[in-house]
């Protein structure tokens, strides 16, 4: 229980923090960390044909579900699961918008972002 109760908490900061560029609200002053390694557009963004967007965001989807629902990294003490959790849904709300012939760049810049933090953490 106490760990679901962290991973909220955990879940409800990033939410809260996710693309802001403002302080913390703690003692230290100072720019918060950015999430991702590379600021700005991602290789996502920038590519142009659609069927070839929607393929990499379902492949990047699919591999943060298959995380995320993976015991391994539910039960690990790395913040692979929350990062799973948060890519999961930024890349499926890319997909939706996709599904509609709408690049949501923010979406975009996310889910590869979230992505690419999963990964760094399961190394």
């Amino acid at each position: 229980m106490k760990r679901s109760a962290r991973l909220l908490v955990s879940a409800a900061v990033l939410l809260l923090t996710a693309g802001s560029a403002g302080y913390a609200a703690d003692i230290i002053e100072g720019p918060t960390a950015d999430y991702c390694r590379t600021v700005g557009t991602s290789n996502l963004v920038l590519t142009d044909n659609t069927v070839d967007l929607t393929k990499q965001v379902v492949k990047l989807m699919d591999e943060s579900v298959a995380v995320a629902n993976s015991p391994e990294w539910i039960h690990s003490s790395r913040p692979v699961f929350v990062w799973a959790s948060e890519a999961k849904v930024a890349c499926g709300m890319a997909y939706g918008y996709l599904k509609t012939n709408y690049k949501d760049e923010d979406t975009l810049n996310k889910c590869e972002c979230f992505h690419d933090r999963m990964v760094e953490y399961m190394n």
